[in-house]
This record gives C-alpha cells, sequence and structure tokens, in this order.
C-alpha cells in the first residue's frame, strides 16, 4: 500500500501526522511511503530526515492525493482539498464531521473512505493533553496587563493572593490545565457531571483543589471569584443553552480571562469563536478571551511527536491488515470510521446532521464477528439507519 504524509494547510496549523521515526517503522513493515514537500518543515522535521528514512519527498499535494492509496494529516479536510478526494480512497485526520456539514458532504460525494482521528485514540489523544496544558499557559499569557488582562500573577506574590481558576470539566484537557496550573500555585476548582472524576482528581491533588458538581447555577455562584474560566467540555452539538452566556460574564471583574479550549461551534460558551495564533484574543463584556481552534499548533514539535507514536499502530494495523480487519481488531478504529464509498458510518453526525448512517460493522461485513470492543464516542444516538447492504 502507498501511504501519504501531507501537508497541513489550516491556518496556524504547523503539526505533522508522522515524523521521520514513525516513517521508518512503516517502511520497516513493506510499505512505500510518500512526504510532502515541507510537511513536517515548521515542526522541526526536514524533508532530508524523511528521505533517510525511506520516504519519497512529493513535490505537490496535486501528487499526493493521486499517488496515495491512504492519505493522512492532522487537521480537518480544507475546502481546497475537496476536489482531491477520490473514490476508494483512505484519509485519517480530525474531520470533526457532526460539526462540518459542507466537510462531510464533499467526503460523501468523493466516495472516498474516512476515519475521523479525534475518535480513535483509546488512551485520550495526545492532543488534547496538550490543549489543557499549553491552554493554562496561554490563559496566563492573556492574564497579562500587556494583553488586556487584570495583572494577576498566577502563584502571588509576597503579599499578593495568586489567582482563583475554575476549569469546567475534567477529562484528559481539564486535567492537562489543572497539572500546569495547580504547579504554579494558583487555587484551581474543577467542575465536572462525573463524581468519580472529581473524586479522583481531589484524591490525585491530596484535597488541595476544590471540586464541584458542574451546573450553570454553580458557575455563576464562583464567576464573581473567578480571575480564570478554562473550558475543556465537549458541549452535545445538538444543544441550545450555554453553561456561561453573556450576561454571566458580567459577575466577573473587567480583565478577567475566558479561556474556550473546546472551542465547539455551537458550543458550551455563548461568546466563544473561533480565533487563530495571529489574532487570539478578544473582549467581551469586560472579559478577555481566548479561543484559537488549534492551540497544540502552538508546540508543533512535541506535539508531533507525541501524537505521532500514539497513531502509528493505528496506521501499522490498517496498512497491513486492511481496513476490514483492522476495524474486527481495533474497536477505536470502528467507532471512527466516518464514511464508506458514499455512505455515512458515523451515527453523531447523524444524530446532530440528520443524515442517515449504517454501522460501520454491517456496511463492512462484520457485524457476526468477534470484534474488539469499544464504548461509543459520544453520547449522541441515531436510529436513522441506511436501509442497505454491503
Amino acid at each position: 500500500m502507498i501511504f501519504g504524509v501531507l501537508k497541513d494547510i489550516k491556518e496556524g496549523e504547523y503539526r505533522v501526522i508522522c515524523t521521520p521515526m514513525e516513517v521508518a517503522s512503516i517502511v520497516g513493515a513493506g510499505h512505500t511511503v510518500l512526504v510532502e514537500k515541507d510537511c513536517g518543515a515548521k515542526a522541526g522535521f526536514p524533508d532530508e530526515a524523511y528521505a533517510k528514512m525511506g520516504a519519497t519527498v512529493v513535490e505537490t499535494a496535486k501528487e499526493m492525493w493521486e499517488k496515495c492509496d491512504f492519505v493522512a494529516k492532522v487537521k480537518e479536510i480544507e475546502p481546497s482539498e475537496y476536489g482531491y478526494l477520490r473514490e476508494g480512497q483512505m484519509i485519517y485526520c480530525c474531520i470533526h464531521p457532526a460539526g462540518h456539514p459542507e466537510e462531510v458532504q464533499a467526503i460523501l460525494d468523493s466516495k472516498c473512505i474516512a476515519i475521523t482521528a479525534e475518535d480513535s485514540h483509546r488512551f485520550g489523544s495526545p492532543n488534547c493533553e496538550a490543549a489543557g496544558k499549553q491552554g493554562a499557559l496561554f490563559g496566563l499569557e492573556s492574564m497579562l496587563t500587556i494583553n488586556g488582562g487584570k495583572g494577576k500573577f498566577v502563584g502571588g506574590f509576597a503579599g499578593a493572593p495568586g489567582m482563583n481558576v475554575l476549569i469546567l470539566g475534567g477529562g484528559v484537557v481539564g486535567q492537562g490545565a489543572l497539572s500546569v496550573l495547580h504547579a504554579l500555585g494558583a487555587n484551581v476548582t474543577v467542575m465536572d457531571i462525573n463524581a468519580g472524576i472529581l473524586r479522583l482528581l481531589g484524591d490525585r491533588y491530596n484535597q488541595k483543589i476544590n471540586t464541584m458538581y458542574c451546573t450553570k447555577e454553580a458557575i455563576a455562584s464562583v464567576l464573581p471569584q473567578t480571575d480564570m474560566v478554562i473550558n475543556c467540555v465537549k458541549w452535545p452539538k445538538q444543544r441550545k443553552d450555554f453553561l456561561i452566556d453573556k450576561e454571566m460574564l458580567k459577575l466577573m471583574e473587567p480583565g478577567s480571562v475566558l479561556v474556550d479550549i473546546s472551542n465547539d461551534d455551537p458550543g458550551a460558551i455563548e461568546s466563544s469563536h473561533e480565533t487563530h495564533h495571529d489574532n487570539p484574543r478578544y473582549v467581551v463584556n469586560g472579559v478577555v478571551h481566548y479561543c484559537v481552534s488549534n492551540i497544540p499548533g502552538a508546540v508543533a514539535y512535541s506535539t508531533s511527536v507525541a501524537l505521532a507514536g500514539d497513531t502509528l499502530p493505528l496506521l501499522l494495523n490498517i496498512l497491513n491488515n486492511g481496513l476490514t480487519e483492522a476495524c474486527v481488531r481495533d474497536g477505536f478504529i470502528r467507532r471512527s470510521l466516518t464514511a464508506y464509498k458514499g455512505l455515512l458510518t458515523h451515527e453523531e453526525t447523524s444524530g446532530i446532521q440528520g443524515r442517515p448512517w449504517i454501522r460501520p460493522e454491517d456496511v463492512l461485513g462484520i457485524a457476526e464477528r468477534k470484534l474488539d470492543p469499544a464504548p461509543p464516542a459520544t453520547t449522541t444516538r441515531s436510529t436513522n439507519f441506511i436501509t442497505c447492504c454491503k
């Protein structure tokens, strides 16, 4: 199989899905690897390093898409790439299909085979950890007086108290943010709807953090004393309400900071909209918002190394065994299959967009086999099934 490492072209994105180390493993498994020119340059991986590991460097994206059986990248398929999609070709990237109907339509129209990366990580995505940790640091940067914040130092100084920080969501993203902020001396409160997570985090930090059950009313009760909010909640896309609405921002002091790491559209924060690294902040009701959608791209070397290492077993599973057998062996690949030759295979996208779908195990003809189990990727369910078979 010919595997291709694409150059990401999203604004402000510098990560690469495979470093030369992973290329060496794929080549060693007997596959041909093509890499797009400068695909890893901004992350610290020059073309020469890929060539040394056995890859062929290709000059243009067009040639990459034309020659490869299976292509991979970090972020979504951009509109300028829709015309490259073709029937039967496999693509792996962070599609975020439920929130991108135009992208989904292009995938279905092309009859390609698409796998959405964000649902494929068995132990949580390295991108989530990076987003939480680096997002916390960008929040501290946003708190600086020179960036419009109220100028509080995270851990305080002698005679000056440190920051009060509220983290919404105690998953991989929230835990990443917590690890940084607690280490730097912030007074942190974590809110979640899972009492088990709150108990685990309280024990992990020797009860030196505050934990609360997450409701809109609970958030409102602590906002007047909160210097910075970090949103790490993956908000169900069908919901029309908010955890924090614009009016609630007035409860915070001017110059307070809100970092929306989840950055869903629509999301849990009414005042949130996507920004980019070149112009990351704006102010609503006196609160400085930091809403960059690809925070991990700012630490492209480290995130590329972590992501590539985590992704390699999945890629080799598909390359060595074929998609069907890989979906039998790994339920997380199966649940992340988004489209198969013109058919939607992603339940959340069906539920959110009202499109009919077919289960991956049905379209691949493996429903009667012993399958590696995996939990559903989200709570969104859909019974809007396509009535056809493979």
